[in-house]
């Protein structure tokens, strides 16, 4: 069985809106705003269906990344730990 929908006065609403679109945003679960306790609507969520990017976002990037990159600081790490580096 679902939880029952959250349900908020129409004054609530008015001076908590912003807080309010977060957390249907944030958790997804839909609110009911009543005046005089009937209930009068119902905020949902909407559908995204943008899909996030995250990997590849620098590809337009003009930075460069140097071939021996890898090898930076390597004397400098390797002393570090003790360790001997050619």
């Amino acid at each position: 069985m679902h939880a029952p929908i959250e349900t908020i006065n129409i004054h609530e609403a008015k001076t908590h809106l912003s807080r309010i679109v977060e957390e249907v945003k944030k958790f997804g679960k839909p609110m009911i705003i009543a005046k005089s306790g009937k209930a009068q609507v119902k905020i949902v969520p909407l559908d995204d269906n943008t899909p996030q990017k995250r990997f590849g976002f620098m590809k337009q990037s003009t930075c460069k990344i140097p071939d021996n990159f890898d090898r930076f600081y390597e004397n400098e790490i390797a002393a570090m730990f003790g360790g001997e580096n050619e």
